[in-house]
């Protein structure tokens, strides 16, 4: 038996439970990992609530995307992955089919990849999802080159910080807001060219005053809802919102002026393109080897306090990416 975290109803925090679980072995395409650290994605919290893009069907479910392990068997036809490989997964998959919050996860090796050599198991999974994430939306679906300006929103999240250290990598302009004037400086420390305290500045004369005039070439949105009206006026001609996710819950604005260059991104969409993914992988590896890309934890959890850990998750005082660790 193995300890995994379930819930049997939608709801808070509180509905997950750590449970014994009996895993299995690996169908075909599939690898058994045993778990050492799991990254906390705010998908997780929405798919536990009942308000992401898909629902549990079945009760007890499990529940996450991002962990970090060992190997310890594989299914039938796969290759490239046997037992003892060091590998970190990633958002490759359905959450109403598979999940990582436990001792031991099966997930499909499509969704797997192997961790660097020296990078510990914390370490790679506050980065490769986020970096992924920051990866396809800024350079393989926005196409920012050296020297355009990227604002970033909602920026001391863990994906919003690697953003910040994609966009940097590449030689663009990053400007990051925050709603919390304690976290400035260290937002600047993080990488940020600027940065916007939301409750005391004006997004859109900021950003005009930061790029002289013209606004930001990309504007890479975690929170969406009504504050898209601002952005888009904060977005040079020619620009692009990619809304990645939606802190918001109230209805999004679609301004027709706008509607050619806003769009949503997902995640799925390089991680489940094997030729995307592979192109993904390599420039975060190339990254980490060149030192531009750093693992930013704000806290870790026990397995054992993942309520805890959600509701850490669900307060938005973190900068950074908050880890549940396996003993």
């Amino acid at each position: 038996m193995s300890k995994a975290v379930r819930f049997r109803a939608e709801g808070g925090p509180e509905v997950l439970e750590v449970v014994d679980v009996e895993i299995g072995e690996p169908g075909p395409g599939e690898v058994r990992i045993t778990i050492e650290a799991i990254g906390l994605n705010r998908a997780e919290a929405m798919f536990r609530g009942g308000y992401y893009f898909e629902r549990a069907e079945k009760f007890p479910a499990g529940l996450g995307y991002s962990s970090s392990g060992v190997v310890d068997a594989v299914g039938p036809d796969v290759t490239g992955f046997e037992p003892g490989d060091r590998v970190t997964t990633i958002a490759g998959f359905s959450q109403k089919e598979y999940g990582v919050y436990g001792e031991q996860a099966i997930v499909p090796a499509s969704a797997t990849v192997h961790r660097p050599e020296g990078l510990g198991a914390v370490d790679a999974v506050a980065m490769w999802g986020s970096l992924l994430t920051g990866y396809g939306a800024i350079i393989d679906e926005g196409k920012v080159r050296a020297g355009d300006a990227v604002l970033i929103t909602a920026a001391s999240s863990g994906t919003a910080l690697a953003a910040i250290e994609v966009a940097n990598h590449i030689g663009a302009t990053t400007i990051a807001t925050t709603r919390t004037p304690a976290k400035k400086e260290r937002l600047l420390k993080a990488g940020a060219a600027h940065v916007i305290v939301t409750t005391e500045e004006d997004i859109v004369e900021r950003t005009k005053a930061y790029t002289g005039g013209r606004g930001a070439d990309l504007v890479f949105d975690a929170i969406a809802g009504e504050g898209v009206r601002k952005l888009s006026e904060a977005t040079a001609e020619g620009g692009a919102i990619v809304v990645y996710g939606a802190l918001d819950t109230k209805e999004t604005p679609f301004p027709l002026w706008f509607a050619p260059t806003m769009r949503m991104f997902n995640a799925f969409g390089i991680t489940l393109n094997p030729e995307r993914l592979r192109r993904a992988d390599a420039f975060v590896r190339a990254g980490v080897r060149a030192g531009s890309f750093q693992s930013r934890v704000d806290r870790t959890f026990r397995l054992d306090d993942v309520v805890e850990a959600h509701r850490y998750l669900e307060s938005n005082r973190q900068f950074g990416k908050i880890v549940l660790t396996v003993d």
